[in-house]
């Protein structure tokens, strides 16, 4: 498979454990190049994505010193892609939930129109907890509150094709987005910005411990973060930003 030059999978992770190595075999089978960005971890997970890159021309490996963040992580593999030419990025989790066979159909997505977002719907098995489910559907309809509307189907689901630079301008606009809050936000302040979005379906699986999945979200504090994000954007909306989002709805009807 050709390297692409324009779209890149960028993978955020943080000790992710021993699923890095086979979330990475499991893309490079779908698309080309892959770049991880370390986030500080701690683990043997540094080591094993330093020896694959040496001996991978398809992978690179950028290593964040200190822990900032998932929306941290993404932040500086954007700013590096679009030093390096690359116009979208599609970010898949470290630790295989992300459906890598649905990687080229999202592709194609972006390709076919490059100014979108393209935002990955998630389809849950069985095995999904209930309260993630459940806190899921207050998102979405908030989300839908913040933008007036449809457009953001799961503002949490973190399978996505990014346009680079609108993506790295919505990160300029806010010092927050930079933790668990990332994904809601920048999906919420891409909209404002006038960026289309077109939604799709994909398969997600959450891994037991057993299997090797690891979670970093606090129930408590994360929670609490998304109340202070919803909170955040949902005030700015009823201040000022009402008009704009009246207005592109009024010009896309």
């Amino acid at each position: 498979m050709n390297a692409s030059s324009t779209h890149l999978v960028l993978i955020p992770s943080f000790n992710p454990g021993p699923r890095l190595l086979a979330t990475v075999a499991g893309v490079l089978e779908q698309w080309s190049p892959v770049w991880i960005v370390d986030d500080g971890s701690t683990d043997e997970s540094t080591a094993a994505a330093r020896a694959l890159a040496a001996r991978d021309s398809r992978v690179r490996l950028i290593v964040r010193e200190r822990n900032g963040g998932k929306g941290a992580a993404v932040a500086t593999g954007v700013a590096a892609a679009l030093a390096a030419g690359f116009t979208h990025v599609l970010t898949v989790d470290a630790d295989g939930q992300h459906p890598a066979d649905h990687i080229r159909s999202f592709m194609a997505a972006s390709q076919a129109q490059p100014a979108a977002l393209v935002l990955g719907r998630p389809v849950f098995g069985p095995e999904v907890p209930l309260e993630r489910l459940h806190g899921r559907k207050l998102s979405v309809g908030l989300a839908r509150l913040e933008i007036l509307g449809a457009g953001i189907d799961d503002p949490l689901f973190g399978f996505r094709v990014y346009p680079a630079a609108p993506l790295q301008r919505a990160l300029a606009s806010t010092r927050r987005a930079r933790g668990f809050d990332f994904d809601p936000e920048v999906a919420v302040r891409m909209f404002w910005a006038g960026v289309p979005t077109v939604n799709l379906p994909a398969p997600c699986r959450y891994f037991s411990k057993g299997e090797g999945g690891v979670s970093h979200f606090n129930y408590l504090r994360d929670n609490l973060k998304l109340v202070w994000l919803h909170t955040r954007l949902l005030t700015q909306l009823l201040l000022w930003r009402w008009v704009s989002v009246v207005r592109m709805r009024r010009r896309a009807s």
